[in-house]
């Protein structure tokens, strides 16, 4: 991306008070992170979409988000940097494949966006969204929370440090709050 479309993007990210996708790309980029895997997600949307527009970074769709956590181990094998974005509910299909990190130590950043946590509004979301933090300990990954926007740069930097320079497994969980309210809405 060139500098004057970040500045557009920053503009536009402040006025709909959504600046910390923003923040997070760039930090990422800091730390040369250079493949971003998800399964698509609104809570990434934006992230995601500052990713598939920058040529320096690989991106890649997953159909289930245990790929993610294969991908993240080969990208490093390869001398890359990786991040898997999910939301809570995919963490539950990952909890097997968290043993490769820990097993090889291998650095392992995943950025989740919560669900089942202030005002939800799909009760099948709460279990998982409950379970997402005790699963990621159980896995031995370490888990730093995301509540408000305005720690976006020096939680994710923080992590970063400890997955790439310290071959640390990390999960930083998003608050749903930073999200906001989410509803059913009826398509035609």
């Amino acid at each position: 991306m060139n500098d004057a479309a970040v500045s557009d993007d920053a503009k536009d990210d402040t006025q709909a008070g959504q600046s910390w996708p923003l923040q997070i790309y760039k930090t990422l980029k800091s730390h040369g992170v250079s493949q971003i895997s998800y399964v698509p997600d609104a809570g990434h949307s934006r992230l995601i979409e500052l990713s598939h527009a920058d040529p320096a970074i690989q991106t890649t769709v997953l159909t289930t988000e245990e790929e993610g956590v294969a991908l993240s181990a080969g990208a490093w094998l390869g001398g890359d940097r990786s991040v898997l974005l999910m939301q809570s509910s995919g963490v539950g299909n990952c909890v097997n494949m968290f043993s490769l990190a820990a097993s090889c130590r291998l650095p392992f950043l995943t950025l989740v966006t919560m669900r089942g946590e202030w005002a939800e509004f799909n009760p099948w979301q709460i279990p998982m969204g409950k379970a997402t933090p005790q699963a990621f300990e159980i896995m031995g990954i370490t888990v730093f929370r995301l509540e408000r926007p305005e720690d976006a740069e020096q939680i994710i930097s923080a992590a970063c440090s400890l997955a790439f320079e310290s071959d640390q497994q990390i999960a930083v969980l998003i608050s749903q709050r930073m999200l906001g309210r989410k509803k059913w809405t009826e398509t035609k």
